[in-house]
């Protein structure tokens, strides 16, 4: 396993062709600041431009949280300009982590609030242990999520249920957070790492030029009429259907081996 370090509080490791970003500010549990923001932008960018990446795993190095959500500290200083000047640095964190072309699993323990729990939205699965509290409790503070939270909840759990999660900025423990669909796979306390690394590596086994393309169509085709999504579908087909990753799964399928996919 090696190591690759982006800023101050984002630590990179690679396990074969799983990329595991783990966020890693203990002392502040994780809360995005300027830097922090900055630093997973960079980090997705480069993970997103790896071909030998074929699943990311966002994690976190603090026991008792993935992340709490925006450097309120670090906001309380702000003026009015400042604030303005950071915005697109703090929405480069949570649509890096969104646009990354490869299938992305977040592992959830512990608090996963507000701009926390948008980047764990952000992603497309999201494994959470028993100790895990998920919420988007913006409006209490006075603002709204700014990180995707109300265009990717809806999305997960429907526009009533979200609509009342955002605007009573409640905290859902973990069991009525797996049943409201806001989490996918709920696992023992502790396990949420192991088990998310377990989820990305069977994901990383399959074709990295079918998985790209296959995150592209569910992505694209999202919200779009039957007839329109199916283009979208056909088009990502036609991508992958002259590939030599395709030529490589037939023929291994038929000669009762494991592929080797050439990624291309």
């Amino acid at each position: 396993m090696s190591e690759e370090r982006y800023g101050e509080f984002v630590l990179v490791r690679r396990h074969g062709h799983v990329a595991e970003l783990a966020l890693d500010r203990p002392a502040a549990m994780n809360a995005v600041s300027t830097a922090t923001a900055r630093s997973i932008a960079e980090a997705c960018a480069a993970l997103g431009d790896d071909k030998a990446v074929r699943a990311v795993v966002v994690t976190s190095t603090h026991e008792r949280a993935f992340c709490v959500g925006a450097d309120l500290k670090e906001r309380n200083s702000f003026s009015d300009a400042d604030l303005v000047r950071q915005r697109p640095v703090a929405r480069s964190a949570y649509t890096g982590v969104l646009e990354l072309p490869v299938p992305t699993v977040a592992a959830v323990h512990g608090f996963a609030l507000g701009g926390g729990f948008e980047l764990a939205l952000a992603c497309d699965l999201i494994v959470a242990d028993t100790t895990a509290v998920v919420g988007l409790p913006e409006v209490s503070v006075g603002v709204i999520p700014g990180g995707g939270g109300t265009q990717l909840l809806p999305r997960r759990v429907g526009a009533a249920r979200a609509a009342e999660l955002i605007f009573t900025a409640r905290r859902v423990a973990a069991e009525e957070a797996r049943e409201l669909g806001l989490v996918d796979e709920l696992v023992e306390a502790g396990q949420d790492r192991a088990r998310a690394l377990e989820l990305g590596a069977g994901i990383a086994a399959n074709s990295p030029v079918g998985l790209r393309a296959a995150k592209r169509a569910l992505r694209l085709g999202h919200g779009l009429d039957l007839r329109a999504g199916l283009e979208v579908e056909d088009a990502a087909w036609r991508s992958v259907a002259f590939s030599g990753d395709r030529a490589e799964g037939v023929a291994a399928f038929n000669e009762k081996r494991s592929p080797d996919w050439p990624g291309e």
